[in-house]
């Protein structure tokens, strides 16, 4: 298998882990990964089991199904089979009830949490989340060549192909499911990942005009209609794209399990009215402001204080979002996941550094018209954000 996550990797994904533990919770005593993004990043293979992390001693990652797979995939030292927790509990050293236990709270329900106490008793648990996710936040050579080459497919994509697709007549479904196929073949994964609760995305964030400032609980600028009420994903089947028509798309590609994410949008049949076009090019040079102060050291939510309080309110009126709708952010780490810390938003404190990844998605909602803005992925780098998923203005005239 020519994929396989090296083992220098996984050990120094491990080691670096074990720091941030020690530096921020002196007291740890066992962390436990059942999420499959996090065993990914630490074993480099997804499976059902668990990966428990003593403070004191090696790593195992304990495998209910699919072992044989696991040991096919992953170069990881210490993989190995159970049935149940009880197999986990029994293989270690005896041990009086641990004070607490770290897992991923955000992710974990708490019907298997009790399950696992019931063989490994603790006092309380704790969250690891935030560590594991700033461990995962600075990135590799090894991971940024990957995102490398997700970007550039995603640019050529959104930037060259997908104006040949657009049609007239042609639903939104359609059209997303046209897009899906071409990125498929491109190299795309097929599956796009988040961290957000109950998320669900077919494909893309992607509308027609008025459409893509629709009503969504997705938290992020964009809107989408959607198939209906029971799948808000897709697009509809009803909205056909009709000369004059705003085409909005926000979508992530992923290979190797690592993601870019990329918006853009196009006209049909004829130009947006010029100030429509004014609202998207301001937009843009935000990006570009925004990409010009990605450096190591920048502090993120100062990024987002200084650049929000230089936008005039009618400037702001509809910025990142319509009406009432508003993401608090102006980008966000991706990675294994698109929507990854940091981001430019309060609260974010922590410096940026060498090796992170964020999309700057700068964008505004326009009555009658829908979203207009941009956004592409950037490398973090001492000279400013570097884009990793092209260059082109959007708003491209098919």
């Amino acid at each position: 298998m020519t994929n396989k996550v090296p083992l220098s990797e996984l050990t120094d994904r491990v080691k670096r882990f074990r720091a941030r533990m020690d530096a921020e919770t002196p007291d740890w005593e066992l962390a436990a990964f059942f999420g499959r993004i996090n065993q990914y990043y630490f074993t480099g293979t997804m499976q059902d089991g668990v990966l428990l992390v003593p403070r004191g001693g090696d790593p195992v990652f304990w495998v209910r199904r699919s072992f044989e797979r696991a040991l096919d995939e992953s170069p990881f030292p210490d993989i190995r089979p159970m049935k149940s927790f009880r197999d986990a509990a029994a293989a270690g050293p005896a041990t009086t009830t641990r004070k607490t236990i770290h897992l991923e709270t955000e992710l974990v329900p708490l019907a298997l949490v009790q399950r696992f106490r019931k063989h490994f008793p603790c006092h309380e648990v704790a969250s690891l989340d935030a560590q594991a996710a700033r461990v995962r936040s600075v990135k590799s050579p090894y991971e940024l060549a990957i995102m490398e080459r997700c970007g550039a497919i995603h640019g050529r994509i959104m930037e060259e192909n997908v104006p040949a697709m657009l049609r007239e007549g042609m639903n939104e479904a359609e059209f997303a499911c046209d897009l899906y196929s071409l990125m498929v073949r491109a190299g795309h994964q097929g599956t796009v990942r988040f961290g957000m609760f109950n998320v669900d995305i077919a494909v893309a964030q992607l509308g027609f005009g008025e459409n893509s400032i629709y009503p969504t609980s997705f938290d992020g600028p964009g809107g989408c209609v959607g198939i209906g009420p029971a799948a808000p994903v897709l697009g509809s089947r009803d909205r056909k794209l009709q000369k004059g028509d705003l085409v909005f798309v926000d979508i992530g590609c992923a290979v190797d399990g690592y993601h870019t994410d990329k918006t853009m949008v196009y006209m049909f049949g004829r130009p947006l009215p010029d100030e429509v076009m004014a609202v998207h090019r301001r937009c843009v040079e935000i990006e570009h402001r925004l990409a010009g102060l990605l450096q190591p050291g920048a502090i993120p939510a100062e990024i987002h204080a200084a650049t929000m309080k230089s936008l005039d309110p009618e400037f702001l009126r509809n910025f990142m979002g319509f009406g009432d709708r508003r993401a608090n952010f102006l980008g966000h780490g991706v990675g294994l996941q698109i929507d990854e810390p940091p981001l430019l938003a309060e609260g974010f404190n922590e410096p940026l550094a060498a090796g992170m990844v964020l999309a700057l998605e700068p964008k505004k909602g326009v009555p009658d018209v829908g979203m207009v803005g941009s956004e592409n992925t950037y490398l973090v780098s001492p000279g400013g954000g570097r884009s990793i998923t092209g260059n082109s203005p959007g708003l491209i005239l098919v």
